[in-house]
């Protein structure tokens, strides 16, 4: 499909209402992708800095482990609070403009139609925009969400939103410890571990250049090359500190 052919389906009318329905609504791929992110990168971390060290496979599972659920569920509950909080904060504005409406609704009205004027609409056109806006109240307060205050008019639900990056970080973090359990030499589990994390982090790379909408190869490396800085400093302060020793 070339570039016509492919811009001619994504502006038939059901395309364009589909994708309009779909701006409103919050994409969980986001959170997991951030999950994901922060956990490979936080667990790979002690992984390397436990090599660097010169310790145990153990510790390293260990340690691991525990940075795994620890981390995953303080990102997790992070995530859940601010999404709760601008849930919060779209309710409580949704609350104000309803009170608005009902005790000056010539004041609201005259809101909308200096919104609308500033589009660049006028005369007779802008007041039936402004008539058919304010007869339907649930439209009239969305207008006055997204146009005044620049919000969302469905807020991500704060539960989905933590799972979502508590879930990520889980599977994509196991990824660095998962040789430890094959009972290979150190050097082969942790070679084993580096390269496995590379491959994690370049797809997370991909997937983050889905979800906003940029060069997934770019992305897939930018994601590797923050990954590869992460664990070679991990690396290099275990080293060090194990030296010391």
């Amino acid at each position: 499909m070339d570039l016509t052919e492919r811009l001619h389906e994504e502006h038939t009318p059901h395309a364009i209402a589909d994708r309009l329905a779909a701006a409103t609504r919050h994409n969980y791929l986001g959170d997991f992708v951030l999950g994901a992110v922060d956990g490979t990168v936080t667990t790979f971390a002690v992984v390397a800095g436990v090599a660097g060290a010169g310790l145990s496979g153990n510790v390293a599972v260990i340690l691991g482990l525990a940075n795994l659920l620890a981390d995953g569920f303080s990102m997790a509950v992070g995530n859940y609070l601010s999404t709760k909080a601008e849930q919060q904060v779209v309710d409580n504005v949704r609350r104000i403009e309803a009170m608005h409406i009902d005790e000056h609704p010539a004041g609201e009205r005259e809101e909308i139609r200096q919104i609308f004027a500033a589009k660049g609409f006028e005369g007779d056109l802008l007041e039936q925009i402004v008539d058919v806006i304010t007869q339907n109240r649930d439209q009239w307060i969305n207008t006055m969400l997204t146009e005044e205050f620049g919000l969302r008019i469905e807020s991500p639900q704060p539960l989905k939103a933590g799972l979502s990056t508590f879930v990520a970080f889980v599977l994509a973090g196991a990824v660095p410890l998962l040789p430890f359990f094959l009972g290979l030499p150190p050097t082969t589990t942790f070679r084993i571990s580096t390269v496995a994390t590379g491959v994690t982090f370049f797809l997370i790379g991909v997937s983050k250049g889905f979800v906003v909408h940029r060069s997934a190869w770019r992305s897939g490396f930018e994601t590797l090359a923050i990954g590869t800085f992460a664990a070679a400093l991990a690396w290099a302060v275990g080293h060090f500190i194990g030296s010391l020793g």
